[in-house]
């Protein structure tokens, strides 16, 4: 209960310190038709700055995955954080579960924020959301960058046994852990070098605060991605492309970033980072970071003030027909 002790409470209560610390402001906005996202945003903008999004996975908040980068990006960038919708404080009413949809939310937000052009990183899941960005959004996008995000996955893959869960059903037990069992197998499969004892009340403390709210919907977003996916299916993109892996990744093995590299083509570069998982934004923050920056702040693009801006409330409209 929220009244007692939670380890998962406070470090939510840390982070919000610590990205308010570092210049950026909690917002929600509305989105209209029963969509709300929550974001954090810089609380003093630069126009002499290139604007950044950044995009989290499956697991906990965004906060939780992006603590370490803020601060640093924040020299560099104008920051933006965004909660997916289901995740944090963003949700919606409307029946839509794509990637497609989420990243018209997601330009829809950089919409209501005056922001025209914006590089964007997704990790795993958000990595989903910045492809389809990409392609729905090509003149509003500058760079991109892909963490361990198997967009090119095929469904056949699954029933080929390319994962090493045997079905989607499987795969969302764990990666919506219910029990404490399930999230240890959902760390020793994301970790090179899992913790090797965490405590029953933390581990049940973790499930209860980050894992219970929105489950279904969470179930949907991922059976959703799988669901009639072929690799002919998926729109190519034009864009200059960071494509970053961990070589030991047991979520979306190695062969899906060859894949996506293949897919992209010359415009993409694939960096494998040695003796990391899935989870590498929590094993090798350094090494992801490095790359990250080297990539964005290297034969900068167009200034966003050269692109005019888009009016993404139209295809909202197009989808709900």
């Amino acid at each position: 209960m929220a009244a007692c002790f939670s380890f998962s409470y406070t470090l939510n209560s840390y982070f919000r310190r610590s990205f308010s610390m570092a210049g950026l402001k909690s917002i929600t906005t509305d989105l209209r038709e029963g969509t709300i996202i929550h974001c954090w945003a810089p609380k003093f903008r630069r126009d002499t700055k290139p604007n950044l999004l950044l995009i989290h996975g499956f697991g906990a908040n965004a906060m939780w995955q992006w603590n370490k980068f803020i601060s640093p990006m924040i020299r560099f960038f104008n920051v933006y954080v965004p909660d997916l919708i289901f995740f944090g404080n963003s949700y919606t009413t409307r029946p839509e579960r794509t990637e497609s949809f989420q990243a018209l939310c997601m330009m829809r937000l950089m919409d209501s924020l005056d922001v025209q052009t914006v590089n964007v990183v997704g990790i795993s899941y958000g990595g989903f959301v910045a492809y389809s960005m990409a392609a729905q959004f090509p003149e509003r996008l500058e760079k991109l960058v892909l963490c361990c995000a198997g967009v090119c996955l095929e469904e056949k893959d699954m029933a080929d046994g390319m994962f090493v869960v045997k079905n989607i059903d499987e795969a969302a037990d764990i990666l919506l852990p219910q029990t404490p069992a399930r999230l240890k197998e959902l760390i020793r499969l994301t970790f090179v070098k899992p913790a090797r004892f965490l405590p029953t009340f933390i581990i049940n403390d973790f499930i209860n605060v980050m894992c219970k709210e929105y489950q279904q919907e969470k179930e949907e977003l991922i059976k959703q991605l799988l669901k009639d996916r072929t690799l002919s299916n998926l729109p190519k993109i034009d864009k200059t492309t960071l494509i970053l892996w961990g070589d030991q990744d047991q979520v979306f093995p190695l062969e899906l970033a060859n894949r996506l590299k293949r897919h992209v083509g010359e415009k993409a570069e694939l960096v494998v980072i040695k003796k990391a998982g899935h989870a590498f934004i929590a094993e090798k923050p350094r090494k992801m970071y490095k790359h990250i920056k080297a990539f964005l702040t290297t034969n900068p693009t167009l200034s966003p003030s050269t692109n005019p801006p888009f009016c993404s409330v139209l295809l909202l409209a197009n989808q709900s027909k």
